[in-house]
């Protein structure tokens, strides 16, 4: 009978915790190669689901898409964040937000975040902001400089728990629903494939398929509102809020209503009596073809102006500021188009 050395039989627990141990380290060097590997992929946090939208389709399964805002029953300008909305930023490598005041919880965010994402402003990004607003918030002006490095210089200076109409800080004069402007979409989708075939250089070609194949559907958008201004063209228009000028402008109306009442309505101030006055009275008085009305903001001023216009016989066409439920961008904005051909006849 052979028998082992004591001392070799006191020493083999030692080696299996050993040899345990390397294997341990292994397996952990594994699991987080592994889960790194698995988490690859790209963080985009957008303030509102219409952008959220365009971004799921320039990204397709090579990103993770949080949209901040997804309810036609909240309104934008009177969000505030929450501690779930500080941890999508907290994980975000790309932020979208429509910028000039109108979603200016996202400064806030930004402001308190622990990471440095890329940030797509779409108000930059048009150009169609007046040139001294330029620089105030770029977006994402090269690799090494994002747009929050600017952070002490955002307008929105209210705290989280401050936020509404009287927070809206937007350009005086300009209209920054830009996301109703077809050709600043395309641009924000362009950008948006650019940063994201940087940040993950492997899928670059599936991110600029995606981009040219969304920029002929809003070409195809384009040639729609071409054609209802064959029918639309000088006629008048009234709105409620500036939501949709962009859209009412590229058919060719004319909108007739005082900055006075769109401009209070939208930031939740008192029409004055005059002015409310000289908008009703604008659907007898004046040749108005069709009524805007931004359905997610109304309220009893509002629903007055409406009233007016069914009174009158003059078309009243809904407006929104996020999507409806289960809609993509281009499906939502061809159905709003629709309904603008149906009004003008």
């Amino acid at each position: 009978m052979t028998r082992t050395p004591l001392r070799l039989i006191a020493a083999l627990p030692v080696l299996a915790l050993v040899l345990a141990g390397c294997g341990s380290d292994s397996d952990d060097t594994k699991a987080d190669a592994d889960k790194d590997a698995g988490s690859g992929a790209i963080s985009i946090v957008a303030s509102t689901n219409v952008y959220g939208d365009i971004a799921e389709v320039i990204a397709g399964d090579h990103a993770e898409v949080t949209s901040i805002i997804t309810s036609s029953a909240q309104d934008p300008h009177e969000y505030e964040a929450s501690a779930q909305d500080r941890l999508a930023f907290d994980d975000a490598d790309v932020v979208i937000k429509n910028g000039g005041g109108y979603d200016s919880f996202v400064d806030t965010l930004l402001e308190a975040s622990s990471s440095d994402p890329i940030v797509l402003d779409a108000v930059e990004i048009s150009g169609l902001a007046p040139d001294e607003h330029d620089g105030g918030d770029h977006a994402h002006e090269d690799d090494d400089e994002h747009a929050h490095e600017d952070d002490d210089e955002h307008a929105h200076e209210d705290s989280e728990d401050e936020h509404g109409h009287e927070g809206h800080d937007h350009i005086e004069g300009f209209n920054e629903h830009v996301w109703y402007h077809f050709p600043t979409v395309e641009k924000v989708a362009e950008e948006l494939s650019h940063e994201l075939s940087e940040l993950d250089p492997d899928n670059a070609a599936t991110y600029q398929a995606n981009y040219e194949a969304f920029a002929e559907q809003i070409a195809g958008l384009i040639s729609s509102a071409e054609a209802i201004k064959a029918t639309g063209e000088g006629r008048g228009a009234a709105i409620t809020e500036p939501v949709p000028l962009y859209l009412l402008e590229a058919v060719g109306l004319v909108n007739h209503t005082t900055d006075e009442f769109s401009e209070a309505v939208e930031e939740g101030a008192d029409v004055p009596p005059r002015v409310l006055q000289e908008t009703l009275d604008m659907f007898t008085t004046e040749e108005i073809a069709v009524l805007a009305y931004n359905s997610q903001t109304a309220d009893s001023t509002t629903e007055a102006v409406r009233a007016a216009a069914e009174a009158a016989e003059v078309p009243v066409v809904d407006f929104t500021e996020t999507l409806p439920e289960g809609q993509s961008y281009v499906a939502w904005q061809q159905e709003n188009l629709d309904n603008l051909a149906e009004a003008l006849g």
